[in-house]
């Protein structure tokens, strides 16, 4: 019998390069087509693993998930960083490698977020995506995610919608 162990846990500093190798492959499976590739590839760059590193050192809070001891995933979350939205605590970023997305483990990284915002007083919580990344918009409706802001962003001069949910 074969037995396999997932596992969400904190990211500790052994596990910046991993991170950052997930960040690389699931950006450009995300955003592909929606960024423009120049500046999604320099966006890209701009995270690797000496920034995740200082990330985890300087106490951000991030989770990981373990598949078989390999990092496959991650979330970040923190306070809201958008006072005028009635929400306590935000979460950044979840990401997947692209093989390990569709078979629940988002949810998972999703729960363990909400969970430790809660345990610190966030009891609400809201996340951005841009509009035309519509799995994310429909992973986090499924959720419970309800659209709660609108606005615009810019990469490379191209303005991008991205939309706010809001977790209550």
């Amino acid at each position: 019998m074969v037995e396999t162990v997932i596992t969400i846990r904190n990211a500790r500093a052994s596990d910046a390069e991993s991170i950052a190798d997930v960040h690389d492959a699931a950006w450009r499976d995300a955003y592909r087509g929606i960024i423009p590739g120049r500046e999604l590839e320099r966006m890209i760059a701009r995270r690797g693993p000496k920034w995740w590193d200082s990330a985890i050192q300087r106490g951000s809070r991030i989770v990981v998930l373990e598949f078989d001891d390999a990092v496959e995933g991650y979330a970040s979350y923190g306070p809201n960083r958008v006072p005028a939205l009635p929400y306590q605590g935000e979460i950044y970023e979840i990401y997947l490698a692209p093989e390990f997305q569709g078979l629940g483990f988002g949810s998972g990284l999703f729960k363990a977020a909400r969970s430790d915002l809660a345990n610190h007083g966030y009891t609400s919580a809201l996340v951005w995506a841009l509009a035309d990344n519509e799995r994310a918009l429909a992973f986090y409706r499924k959720l419970g995610g309800r659209t709660v802001r609108e606005a615009q962003e810019t990469f490379a001069g191209e303005s991008r919608k991205r939309i706010a949910l809001g977790f209550s």
